[in-house]
């Protein structure tokens, strides 16, 4: 990738939930004004990318990510007119933009799908989809045992123009968000249609939504054992690598798929990154997508879901590094984001691991020392060779909204699995800014509606507002963390990997060079710090020389 500026290396990214960020028109409904209005926030807090998630035209299914039209902007979040001016005005701040790309599935109000339900069965326009006879008598069952990652078969079966049952389509999350099929040439024209498209707008990154099960298996055989509804991020049973790596996919499809991609993306001046979101449990696999004519990057999931436990987030660090490596990647580092339950509270539990299959959701909760942790690990996710991402609201300490009247619940997990997920919807309220009450200044003065989803009146001491030039405040210290990251060249270098320091167990150590050192007491007693010229950060106030358990530090070390 010569003459490539290869930025996504060590960016920090911030991701924003579009619904949730901020709402500049008063709708209750976060939008691309709003967005505008807080790039000066973004800016003071050092960020160097902002991905935005789907802004498409939408019937909101799933919250956007059932696209109708790839190449405009939903009227609720503004229009292409607001996209372009956000593209320019983060640009001046020195503020890339990263979009989402949904590849595949689309909305069942998408264009091509009603054509295809207009048409008959093996017509060129079913082709783009996933469209097969049923089984058994009167083809009354679905073709095959593969269930939907939201609850319930991944198939369902239209009515045929003239009235009568007819074929099934795949949808391996909601029904309204039927599969492309990623055989059909013209899906796969179609698509790099819109990369183009958006990249010509000016955008600098795209991340690639479900990006490892596009390519299906076209036997589209039974699996053995049906997968639990939310499959489609838990990561499958790992298996010999003469086995796929999921049951639904074509793995050599999808790498030729992202080969083109990537010719694409580095074929624009000045860098475009290409994100996967990839869920798998095998590092050699997951690293198979990271390959030089492959993605740039990809979200480390298995960091996300990692206990709070030195023992084991030592070996995912490791695990990490380890995987990338042979690619030449970088490595990437994520706590939270908009399908997960934010950290703060998973932190505050017994048990700290994150899983789609088990939530925890209502088991006891210490909000104190899961804040105590979410401090610390932000000074360890900073400090980490590659690639960060910071999910809206992480830099202000917020939790997951667990109580949520079930009546404004619009996830479709916890509607397709009748409240047995209680969904995504608690790690997606929208932001407090200002104020003692909701709306907390998300919407403008004077809005009429309130926001989509109710803000907790616990909120009011988290604000942008309370929080600001509080050097104690979450905020403040995300601040400082991000700006010491920018500052400090041992951190944004890949010439200075990551190196071990001995330490006591249950405490994580390393350097950054000669001069730069993160220490992390995962245990449950203060300990001593190494030697050091000078503490740069910390997440807790120092006892002296000794570090309190749940806190970390940056230091600067004597220089040799």
């Amino acid at each position: 990738m010569a003459g490539i500026a290869q930025w996504w290396r060590d960016a920090a990214i911030y991701q924003v939930y579009l619904r949730s960020f901020a709402d500049g028109d008063g709708d209750g409904i976060g939008d691309l004004r709003g967005v505008r209005d807080r790039l000066d926030y973004l800016a003071d807090l050092g960020i160097d990318a902002i991905w935005l998630t789907p802004w498409y035209p939408s019937p909101m299914a799933d919250a956007g990510y059932d696209i109708a039209d790839y190449r405009d902007i939903d009227p609720v979040f503004g229009s292409l007119a607001d996209a372009d001016a956000l593209i320019a005005e983060a640009h001046q701040r020195g503020i890339r933009i990263i979009i989402d790309v949904v590849p595949n599935h689309c909305s069942d109000q998408h264009p091509w799908f009603q054509a295809a339900l207009a048409a008959a069965p093996r017509s060129p326009e079913r082709s783009r989809f996933w469209f097969r006879p049923g089984r058994g008598p009167g083809g009354d069952l679905p073709p095959n045992n593969w269930v939907s990652h939201f609850g319930g078969p991944a198939w369902t079966r239209v009515t045929e123009p003239d009235g009568r049952p007819g074929q099934w389509y795949l949808h391996l999350f909601a029904p309204q968000q039927p599969d492309f099929n990623w055989d059909n040439t013209e899906v796969r024209e179609e698509l790099l249609s819109v990369l183009r498209f958006w990249l010509d707008r000016g955008v600098d990154g795209v991340r690639i939504d479900s990006a490892a099960i596009l390519v299906k298996d076209p036997f589209l055989a039974d699996v053995e054992q049906e997968l639990p509804p939310q499959n489609v991020h838990a990561p499958a049973q790992q298996t010999p690598d003469t086995q796929p790596l999921h049951p639904y996919i074509d793995r050599d499809g999808i790498h030729e798929i992202y080969r083109e991609w990537r010719r694409i993306a580095d074929s624009y001046p000045g860098g475009r990154a290409l994100i996967g979101e990839i869920w798998l449990p095998e590092p050699r696999r997951f690293a198979l997508y990271l390959r030089p004519n492959e993605m740039h990057s990809a979200f480390n999931f298995e960091f996300l879901r990692c206990a709070w436990d030195a023992v084991a987030l030592r070996r995912t660090i490791d695990d990490t590094l380890a995987a990338h490596a042979p690619v030449g990647a970088p490595a990437s580092w994520v706590l939270s984001n908009h399908d997960v339950t934010r950290h703060v509270t998973r932190y505050g539990r017994a048990d700290t691991t994150f899983d789609f299959a088990e939530r925890h959701h209502g088991d006891p909760l210490d909000l104190e020392l899961g804040t105590r942790r979410a401090r610390a690990a932000a000074l360890l996710t900073l400090a980490l060779p590659g690639s960060v991402y910071v999910y809206q609201g992480e830099e202000l300490g917020l939790w997951e909204v667990e109580d949520l009247p079930d009546a404004v619940r619009q996830d479709p997990m916890f509607h397709r699995t009748r409240g047995a997920d209680p969904g995504r919807d608690g790690c997606r309220v929208p932001l407090p800014w200002s104020g003692t009450s909701a709306p907390f200044g998300f919407s403008p003065a004077g809005a009429a509606a309130q926001p989509w989803l109710p803000q907790p009146a616990t909120w009011s001491d988290c604000t942008v507002e309370a929080q600001s030039e509080d050097p104690t405040s979450m905020l403040e210290l995300y601040r400082a963390a991000l700006r010491l990251r920018r500052d400090q060249p041992a951190l944004r270098s890949e010439r200075e990997p990551l190196r071990w320091i001995a330490a006591e167990p249950g405490v994580l150590a390393f350097r950054r060079g000669d001069e730069f050192a993160c220490v992390i007491n995962l245990s449950d007693a203060p300990v001593e710090l190494p030697e050091h010229d000078s503490v740069l950060l910390s997440s807790d106030p120092l006892q002296g020389d000794l570090l309190a358990p749940d806190a970390a530090v940056w230091l600067r070390l004597r220089g040799r």
